[in-house]
């Protein structure tokens, strides 16, 4: 989870405007420890340039030609697990939504965002955090304790107190040093912890994490209020 100290984060840009790409690089490369190492203009190039780079964070578009972001995004998991896909659309239905963190998505921002929020969100996924605006979070929380309630946990390693905590405060959007100040620890502790949930559960990342275990009845929505 995250980067080694000192090395910077590692980030391809998939966009089909090469205006779009070319104004995120600029706002990415002007701050310290932020290196862009390829941009794609379609989906496909998208996953073969994170297979070759193997970067710590695609910023991914949704409407792109020969693969749109939602099945780029699904590939990219499935070849590249340790990569964070932080979204940066235009589009904030619902179903783009549902559909982009089912297949993997660490965050989902909007094409509307200050460039300082931008670099925060990458800098936060990239740690294994979640980006979600409060609104799409609160409709991801609906949505996902609704179809919970159906899903088994067979199979699934049990997570321990501790961890259910920490998973919890993760759920509500506190930040790893907000989790560690909260609960009395270090932050590398906190860090561990959500190491240990990533590897029970299978994900690779905060929102994966939330998702899963509200999709398998392991976090509940009155923990979450």
């Amino acid at each position: 989870m995250g980067t080694d100290t000192g090395k910077p984060i590692r980030i391809v840009i998939a966009d089909d405007h090469a205006l779009v790409r070319e104004g995120t690089r600029q706002i990415l490369e002007d701050h310290p420890g932020l290196e862009v190492v390829g941009e794609a203009e379609d989906g496909e190039e998208a996953v073969a340039m994170v297979s070759r780079l193997q970067p710590n964070v695609v910023l991914m578009d949704i409407a792109m030609p020969k693969l749109n972001g939602i099945e780029a995004t699904r590939l990219i998991k499935q070849q590249s697990p340790a990569t964070s896909v932080l979204i940066l659309t235009a589009y904030d239905d619902d179903q783009y939504i549902f559909a982009l963190l089912d297949a993997g998505a660490a965050g989902y921002l909007l094409k509307s965002v200050r460039g300082e929020e931008l670099v925060q969100a990458v800098r936060a996924v990239a740690e294994g955090e979640s980006v979600l605006s409060p609104a799409i979070a609160a409709k991801v929380i609906k949505h996902y304790t609704s179809a919970g309630q159906t899903a088994g946990q067979e199979g699934v390693e049990p997570l321990t107190d501790r961890e259910s905590e920490v998973l919890a405060m993760a759920a509500k959007g506190l930040s790893n040093k907000m989790i560690a100040r909260e609960l009395s620890l270090s932050d590398r502790t906190v860090q561990v912890h959500l190491s240990n949930i990533f590897g029970k559960l299978g994900v690779a990342s905060r929102t994966e994490a939330v998702i899963t275990a509200l999709q398998r009845g392991l976090l509940r929505l009155e923990e979450l209020s």
